[in-house]
Formats: structure tokens, C-alpha cells, sequence
């Protein structure tokens, strides 16, 4: 009862980003794994492109979110970022229904991704700053379960319309309504009043301003990372174990599902318990997770099903009490840098964890690739605790 009165006491503002945020989701997956069917069937593109395409959207996108975490502080205003953001990503997906190259759905790929990383750090600074300190955890985590809402229903979408003979390029045009929708959502978001202000920051990129505190935070994100490699090994992982392929998208939606109904009462933990301990446990049970499915034998369903649900506990009690914990470290001066700097470092750190991860994984086997990612989280675990939390003032 007391956290439904907790979530009911949320404000305009929370609710708002996080449908937005569910709305823009069931978009986005449901033509996510779309995006190669197209390139391969229509435009007759291959791996290597769908590569280059990723590779390239994903890279900008980390290196605009810390710029658009810069200009948030600098301006003191998150919400024309966010619009610009979803707009850019909400009108250009439909596009891709007329491309009739793959250069062209390179572009509006690359669209899709600079909206994203135009819009992460301000929605992030602006989720902090409607809240107060007790209820940051409550906020990310609401946030957090609606976004992994639209994960679930996005894939649904899009297995739904496939079923019912729908041509790729119908579902990418009707991907235009929710867009739209999201932007007039975003364009209804309403900004904290600013109270009594410290003098706007000089133009900084660097983390030499920041608190310690926060700086060892992010060399410990980034180890944790490092272990952290693409989701797309846990479904390889899967399809090794014997689960038949036609389940394994079922699989992850059943992640997501976890996630979308925990995420909120995790995160408010932290709120009670400290974001120290929740987090600490979390990255603890992703260890234990990767440890069980490196060493998981095949035919062994139910147990493979256990540790994928245990998977998207892991995500409920990690996504939004990270991100709370960034706006407990830093001043209110600095928070949109801060977000931009803990959104380029996780984001970038995914690229070298997939790389060691897959060649630990062809090279010397699962057992060993899991293995190690499951030390990285140990050991950012501990360094959390004996390191990071004693130079913190939470």
C-alpha cells in the first residue's frame, strides 16, 4: 500500500516521460527486429552493413548524450532537447518504408540514434529534478518499468502484424501514429520551476569539476560493463541449450516482463535501503546469473528459464537505481553533465565488451566468456562498496 500511495504521490512530470518512454519503446521494437529483414529482403544488404550501420548509430549516439548533458546545464533547460530527441526519432523511422538503398536507412538509422542521444541525459536530469531525493529511486524505477512495458509490446506488435501478412514497408509507415504521439506528449512536458540557482557552469567537458565520488563511480561502471557484453550472447546462449527457435524471442520478452513489473518496487528500495546495498546485491545476482548459464548443460529448460528470469530481476533492481545514484552524487549545477558522462561511458564500454566477450566465447568456450563476466561484476561490486561509497557522501 505504501508504495501504490508513493507512485499515485509521483508528479505530472514522471508520469508523462515514462509513456512517452513506453510509447516511443513499442515503436522502436517493434521495428528493431524488423531492421534486418528489411535490409536483407528488400534491399538486398548484408551483415556487414547491418554492422556498419549499428556501429556508426551507436557511437554517435553515446558521444551526443554527453553533449546534450553539458547543454542542459548550461541552458538549465531539459525539455527542448527531449522534444527535438523524440521528434527526430519519431518522424524518421517511417521514412525508412521509402528508402530504396541501404545508404538511406543508414541515415535515418543514424537520425534514430542521434535522437537518442540527444534525449537521454536531459530526460534523466529532468526525471532527478522532479523529484525529491527520497523518491529518485521510485522515479527511475517507474520510469524504467514502463520503458521495458514497451519492450514487451513492441516485439509483440510486430510478430502480431508479420502473422497477419503485413508488408515491412506498412509496418515502418505506421510507425508514424506513436511518433507523433510522443512528440506531443513530450511537447506537453512541463519543467520543475527553478528555485535559487548557483550561476551557470562554464561551458566544461571534462570530469575534473565533478565529485570524486562520482568519477570513481563511473571507472566502476565501466569495469562492470566491460562484463556486461550484447544481450544478443544470452539468446545465442539459449539457442546452444536446446531452447527451439521459435521460443527465444518469447524468451526475451519474458526478461522484459520481469523487469517491467519489478522495476518499480526494486528501485524504491533504494529509496529505504540506500542505493549502496540494492545495487551492490544486484550486480552480485548478475555474477551468480553468469556463473549458472556458463556452466548451464544442455536439455536443462527450467533451469535456463530460471536464470533468464533471474536476468530481468537483475535489470529491476540495477537500471533505475544506477541512474539515481548519479543524481545523489553530484550538485544540481552538474547533473546534466553528470548523466551525459555515466550515458557515454556505459554506452561506450558495450562495444569492447562484446568484442572480448565473443572471442573469449569462440576461442576458449561459453564457460570461460561467462566466467569472466561474471568476475567483472564481483569484483565492481566490491570496489562499489570499499571504494566508491567512502569517498560518497550518500
Amino acid at each position: 500500500m505504501k508504495l501504490l500511495a508513493g507512485i499515485r504521490a509521483l508528479p505530472r512530470t514522471v508520469w508523462f516521460v515514462g509513456l512517452i518512454s513506453l510509447v516511443n519503446d513499442s515503436a522502436s521494437e517493434m521495428l528493431y527486429p524488423l531492421v534486418p529483414l528489411y535490409l536483407s529482403s528488400v534491399l538486398m544488404a548484408g551483415p556487414r552493413v547491418l554492422g556498419l550501420i549499428e556501429g556508426l548509430a551507436e557511437a554517435v549516439a553515446s558521444l551526443l548524450k554527453l553533449f546534450s548533458g553539458v547543454m542542459v546545464d548550461r541552458s538549465r533547460r531539459s525539455k527542448p532537447w527531449i522534444v527535438a530527441g523524440y521528434g527526430l526519432a519519431g518522424l524518421g523511422r517511417p521514412l525508412m518504408a521509402l528508402a530504396t538503398a541501404w545508404p538511406a536507412v543508414l541515415a535515418l538509422r543514424f537520425a534514430d540514434r542521434v535522437g537518442k542521444g540527444l534525449r537521454t541525459s536531459p530526460r534523466d536530469a529532468l526525471l532527478a529534478a522532479s523529484v525529491a531525493p527520497g523518491q529518485r529511486g521510485l522515479a527511475f524505477g517507474l520510469h524504467r518499468a514502463m520503458d521495458n512495458a514497451g519492450a514487451v509490446i513492441g516485439p509483440l506488435l510486430a510478430a502480431a502484424l508479420l502473422a497477419g501478412q503485413f508488408p515491412l514497408r506498412d509496418i515502418f509507415l505506421w510507425s508514424l501514429l506513436p511518433g507523433l504521439v510522443c512528440l506531443a506528449l513530450a511537447l506537453a512536458l512541463r519543467e520543475p520551476r527553478a528555485g535559487a540557482q548557483e550561476p551557470a557552469p562554464r561551458f566544461e567537458w571534462t570530469l575534473a569539476d565533478l565529485p570524486p565520488a562520482f568519477r570513481r563511480y563511473l571507472v566502476v561502471v565501466a569495469l562492470f560493463t566491460l562484463g556486461n557484453s550484447s544481450n544478443m550472447f544470452l539468446l545465442l546462449r539459449a539457442r546452444e541449450l536446446g531452447m527451439p527457435q521459435a521460443q527465444v524471442p518469447l524468451l526475451w520478452a519474458g526478461v522484459s516482463a520481469v523487469a517491467m513489473l519489478l522495476s518499480t518496487p526494486l528501485s524504491a528500495l533504494s529509496d529505504r535501503w540506500g542505493r549502496w546495498p540494492v545495487l551492490t546485491l544486484g550486480w552480485l545476482a548478475y555474477a551468480l546469473i553468469y556463473l549458472g548459464l556458463g556452466w548451464l548443460s544442455s536439455g536443462d529448460g527450467v533451469s535456463l528459464a530460471l536464470l533468464f528470469a533471474g536476468y530481468g530481476v537483475f535489470l529491476a533492481a540495477t537500471e533505475g537505481v544506477e541512474k539515481a545514484l548519479v543524481a545523489d552524487l553530484v550538485p544540481q549545477a552538474r547533473r546534466g553533465t553528470a548523466y551525459g558522462w555515466f550515458n557515454l561511458v556505459s554506452g561506450a564500454m558495450l562495444l569492447p565488451a562484446s568484442l572480448v566477450f565473443g572471442t573469449l566465447y569462440q576461442g576458449l568456450g561459453p564457460a570461460t566468456a561467462f566466467a569472466t563476466s561474471a568476475a567483472c561484476a564481483l569484483v565492481a561490486a566490491v570496489l562499489l562498496q570499499l571504494w566508491v561509497r567512502r569517498a560518497g557522501k550518500t
